[in-house]
This record gives C-alpha cells, sequence and structure tokens, in this order.
C-alpha cells in the first residue's frame, strides 16, 4: 500500500532536494515543469442535507474537500482526461482554448464510483464514508466530481499498481482517494485549533491571528482559512510543492498564496 509521507526539506536527495532548495530563486517555468503546488482542503459544515440517509458529518474533526492541484502561477487544471470523468454533474466548464477547440465535460452515466473501490478496500471506503462527506448531495457524487476533476491534472494516479482488480479504473480510483485520505490525516485541523482553545461555538469569536497562531506552528507554513460573510469558520486550505506525483510523498509545506477570508480581529471575529 502507498504510504504518503510528508518530508522535511532537509530530508530530501538529488534533484527534488536541488528544486525545493531553490524554489524561490527560479524562473516560473522552471518550476512549473518539475514541483507541484497541491492543496489539501478541508470543509468545517455543519450539516449535510442528507441526514435522513445516515450521511452524517464526522464529529470533532473537519471533513476532506480535496487534494487539489495547482499551477505555479496560481491557476489550476481540471477534468484534464475527459476519459476518466466519472461525475454524473459536472459542474465546471472547460478552459477557453479546449472550449474554442469544441472539448465539452460529458455527463457520466456508469455506475457509482464509490462501486470501483468496495472490493477488497472496506477500510478506504470506510473511512471516506466518515472523512468525505457531501454537503447537499449523496456522497459518491461528491467522490466523482473531486476525482474527474482533479485526479487527471495531479499526474498519474495509479502508482503503484493495485491488484485487487485487474481493472485501470478500479485502481486508479483507489489509489487517487488513498493519497486523499493520508494527505487529510496529516492534517488534524480540529485538533490543532483545540490544543490552543479554540473550539466549535456560535457565539464566541477568535481573532484571526488566534486561528493562524494554533495552524502554523503546527504545519510549518501558514494556511489559507475561510469564513462565511458572517465570519464562521467554514475551510482551510493546506498548501505544499511537490516533486512529482503527489503519490510519491515528496512534499514540501508552503504558505498561502490567497490571502485569508475572516475578519483580522476584534468583533465579531472568526465564530466556528
Amino acid at each position: 500500500m502507498l504510504a504518503l509521507l510528508f518530508l522535511a526539506p532537509v530530508a530530501l536527495a538529488g534533484p527534488s532536494a536541488l528544486f525545493l532548495a531553490f524554489e524561490n530563486k527560479l524562473p516560473k517555468s522552471t518550476l512549473a515543469a518539475f514541483l507541484r503546488k497541491v492543496l489539501q482542503t478541508q470543509f468545517w459544515d455543519t450539516w449535510a442535507g442528507f441526514e435522513k440517509d445516515g450521511q452524517l458529518l464526522p464529529k470533532q474533526t473537519s471533513s476532506i474537500h480535496g487534494l487539489w492541484p495547482h499551477n505555479c502561477d496560481g491557476s489550476f487544471e481540471s477534468y484534464c482526461d475527459l476519459t476518466r470523468q466519472y461525475d454524473p454533474k459536472p459542474k465546471y466548464v472547460l478552459s477557453s482554448s479546449r472550449q474554442i477547440k469544441g472539448e465539452t465535460v460529458p455527463v457520466y452515466t456508469g455506475p457509482g464510483i464509490d462501486t470501483f473501490i468496495k472490493f477488497g478496500r472496506h477500510d478506504l471506503v470506510d473511512n471516506m464514508n466518515k472523512f468525505c462527506v457531501a454537503q447537499g448531495q449523496p456522497i459518491p457524487d461528491f467522490w466523482a466530481h473531486e476525482f474527474a476533476l482533479m485526479t487527471s491534472a495531479l499526474g498519474d494516479p495509479s502508482l503503484p499498481s493495485f491488484e485487487a482488480h485487474d481493472m485501470l479504473y478500479d485502481h486508479e480510483v483507489v489509489n487517487f482517494f488513498d493519497t486523499v485520505v493520508r494527505a487529510y490525516k496529516q492534517y488534524p485541523t480540529y485538533r490543532f485549533l483545540a490544543a490552543k482553545g479554540i473550539v466549535p461555538s456560535n457565539t464566541t469569536p477568535y481573532t484571526l491571528s488566534a486561528v493562524l497562531g494554533a495552524l502554523e506552528p503546527a504545519t510549518g507554513a501558514t494556511p489559507h482559512v475561510d469564513c462565511s460573510p458572517s465570519g464562521a469558520l467554514n475551510e482551510v486550505w493546506y498548501y505544499s510543492h511537490s516533486f512529482g506525483a503527489p503519490q510519491l510523498g515528496v512534499l514540501k509545506h508552503l504558505n498561502t498564496t490567497f490571502g485569508a477570508t475572516c475578519p483580522e480581529t476584534g468583533t465579531p471575529g472568526t465564530e466556528w
């Protein structure tokens, strides 16, 4: 089973160490060729919308939004390989250049993506059902959306081969979500904040500096902290540079390139 390791830069060797050590001095074109920026993103939701069907948010933890690829200039690719499009309700359009060529995102009508990972990997299904919970849509539809939107832009998701099935789409789906779950578990946001006395509340305000003061020492970098218009904390993005495919686990924590959307200080402050 593939392990996702988050290594300190001093532990790296060879080309990965070279590019990570000089990433701030290299041209963007060079960085884009060798380094990939990835975001491990987490939701803090208070409802799922399908509770009557047993679709419940995890307790005392945030939930998985995704593992997103970003170009070194802040933009990102999506639906890069339409042969791996399992999203029954694709929400994003292709880039203008691809639209000009007449490309469209086809609607997927096959079996649910959850059926690809159930055989022999009940542990992964259990983790996904617990931590990757959709809001306002069935869980498998959300998984399919994240896979189709992001995985083909992250590089080859089928490293190493997964032999429980002999069909390519089964093992690449399994390996992608294995990578997503392992990355998520590296960032226990709820625990980071609770250790500094920051816990969910509908009335207690927290300053942005307090929230970042809990997250930055735990990760060594500044994540993006997102709040609703009312100032309620609802999402955290953790940035890393990946040398090669994220599945290889050569990642370096990075500061956010997108400023927080939460109130800086005082009243009402960030509520959680």
